[in-house]
């Protein structure tokens, strides 16, 4: 009997339902977090829920219309156009955009509000893999690893101006994206060393940076905080309270919208929801979130491990960047590691456009696994 191959697409599930489990746990954290203060505000307890809600149907439709009727290699071909246009989302925020929180991030279109910093982290993916993939070895000079991180560096440079968290995250995403594709072992010991400093250092050069006025006042005093809590006991109230709340959840927690601190701590829907969830769900809650964290992690780089071409695994490796490191800056902000930058938390926190572009980049990498095809061989 002849045989012939078939080919099988494959589509990863077990990554769709994580997704999918992840986001309505955080609406439900979010429900629990956030309703006592809304309905305070007269906005109504299903406030920020409905609006989250909303952004979460609308990304999961985008995820799935990628995934399936989209081809990533297109991305390869619109990568300086979708630059150019995250460039221009930016810079309109200096010209239109909305304050709020002391900063102009937001842009208000037809009733509703988004923040266009957070479309340049997709940008940056998309042209990095691009030029990546197209450099191969000859990435491994200083010269192309400069003038590759420069795609990242000037953007995140303005996005630092009103929001220093985002610019943090565009830049570790590049550096991630270089570490996997350069191969000299120099570059990554320079990394290291380079990242131990900035920690290490983070509180002199605060104090050098407030002298030559480069950072905003609000900036700086959230590193000075971070390192001497008692003198500034305003400007670190939030942090305080979300202490209490992870040490008073102790290991189960003390139940399902039981929180103490959430009646206390301003906007708990936002960058220190985890504290809340520790509160609730105990260190076997946290844990459990963690782990889910990993499990997606894990799916994606078995994704980027068996991509058709470079270009799919770096597009995945960038995503991967994009995840791993919000969630990891927004833990370590909550237990008080790192000062206080103002990081979401991935899928939970409350912010429309962040949730809407994660799962649009989850969806580039369905696209990805969907055209990883299996060779099978059938009888005739």
């Amino acid at each position: 009997m002849a045989k012939k191959k078939k080919v099988k697409h494959f589509y990863d599930f077990s990554l769709v339902v994580m997704v999918f489990s992840i986001t309505l746990f955080g609406l439900l954290m979010l429900y629990s977090a956030s309703g006592y203060m809304a309905a305070k505000s007269d906005l109504g307890d299903m406030y920020y829920l409905t609006r989250q809600g909303s952004f979460a149907i609308a990304g999961f439709l985008l995820m799935l219309l990628i995934s399936r009727f989209f081809d990533y290699h297109w991305f390869s071909k619109l990568n300086l156009i979708l630059y150019v246009l995250a460039w221009g989302a930016l810079l309109a925020t200096f010209v239109m955009g909305v304050a709020s929180h002391g900063s102009h991030r937001w842009i208000r279109l037809f009733g509703m509000q988004f923040q266009p910093s957070e479309a340049m982290k997709p940008a940056v993916i998309i042209v990095l893999a691009t030029l990546l993939t197209d450099k191969g070895y000859r990435i491994n000079s200083l010269r192309d690893i400069f003038r590759t991180l420069l795609y990242a560096l000037i953007p995140a440079a303005v996005v630092a101006f009103t929001n220093l968290s985002t610019g943090m995250i565009i830049v570790g995403i590049a550096v991630f994206m270089l570490f996997v594709a350069v191969k000299s072992y120099r570059y990554h010991a320079a990394l290291f060393l380079l990242g131990l400093l900035a920690y290490l250092g983070a509180y002199p050069l605060a104090i050098f940076l407030q002298k030559v006025k480069i950072l905003h006042d609000y900036q700086i005093t959230r590193i000075l905080a971070w390192k001497d809590p008692v003198s500034f006991p305003d400007d670190t109230y939030q942090t305080r309270q979300g202490l209490y709340a992870i040490a008073s959840g102790g290991l189960f927690g003390k139940g399902l919208g039981e929180s103490i601190q959430k009646f206390l701590m301003p906007e708990a829907q936002n960058d220190m929801i985890f504290t809340i969830i520790c509160e609730e769900l105990g260190l076997v809650g946290a844990v459990g979130l963690m782990l889910v964290y990993a499990l997606i992690l894990f799916r994606l780089y078995e994704i980027a491990k068996n991509a058709k071409d470079l270009f799919g695994s770096f597009l995945v490796i960038g995503v991967m960047a994009h995840i791993a490191l919000q969630a990891i800056l927004n833990i370590a902000v909550a237990t008080n590691a790192i000062p206080n930058t103002g990081i979401t938390l991935p899928f939970i926190s409350y912010g429309g456009t962040s949730l809407v572009i994660l799962l649009a980049e989850i969806g580039i990498c369905l696209n990805v696994s969907w055209q990883t095809t299996l060779d099978m061989e059938k009888g005739e």
